[in-house]
């Protein structure tokens, strides 16, 4: 049983994580991009990738929680 919720957490995890990671990545390379073609708008493109990578890593979050819920609840 015990074995099963590892198992299960790891998955949850890790399954999340790599969302999490390739959303991030894909949000910094686009506002890379965008920031080399316009340079006179880094101040306004900042501010979008950091809101939009705060929304991507709330799947990361959310995983960890379904991760910590499976270890000490179920």
């Amino acid at each position: 049983m015990l074995m099963g919720k590892f198992i299960g957490a790891g998955l949850a995890m890790g399954i999340g994580a790599i969302g999490a990671g390739i959303g991030e990545g894909r949000i910094g390379a686009s506002a890379m991009e965008a920031m080399a073609r316009q340079p006179e708008m880094i101040g306004t493109l900042t501010t979008r990738m950091i809101l939009a990578d705060a929304i991507a890593e709330t799947t990361g979050i959310y995983s960890l929680v379904i991760a910590f819920m499976i270890l000490l609840v179920v």
